[in-house]
């Protein structure tokens, strides 16, 4: 399964992303595909947080333009939302130890041991960030 990252969903969604185009085609290949994807909560919030946020984006999307484009997405059938289960710190405890990161790095740190734990065999995301954890394979879907 699939999971994609905060800023394909950004570059999805804003017409003015650079990366726009070949962006909303992977997202439209995986919504409208046979096989299962997955999208992390807090990538999500994280991109409702950016999208509407007025010093990243001029002008920015309207709150509920935001919320549309999320409950578009929630309307794929294969779908899956990935949150913490009880099973969560046996996940993320080793990521956090071994990727030796601190500060905001925690948020990416959080993405990739939900990743992990819901078994994603794939994470789309244009953060070389991400290649730091181990367990989670990583790809860029915009540039071959």
């Amino acid at each position: 399964m699939i999971a994609v990252d905060t800023n394909l969903l950004v570059y999805a969604h804003r017409e003015d992303a650079q990366w726009h185009g070949a962006a909303s085609r992977c997202i439209a290949d995986l919504a409208e595909g046979q096989g299962l994807w997955a999208i992390p909560w807090p990538c999500i919030h994280e991109f409702i947080a950016i999208v509407t946020h007025p010093k990243i984006y001029s002008p920015p999307t309207p709150i509920n333009k935001a919320i549309e484009q999320v409950e578009a997405w929630l309307e794929s059938p294969r779908l899956v939302l990935l949150a913490e289960t009880e099973d969560y710190w046996s996940k993320i405890r080793p990521i956090l130890l071994s990727s030796r990161i601190s500060g905001p790095m925690v948020h990416d740190a959080r993405v990739a041991a939900l990743c992990v734990l819901h078994g994603i065999t794939a994470f789309w995301t244009a953060d070389r960030d991400f290649s730091r954890f181990p367990g989670l394979h990583v790809k860029n879907p915009l540039v071959s």
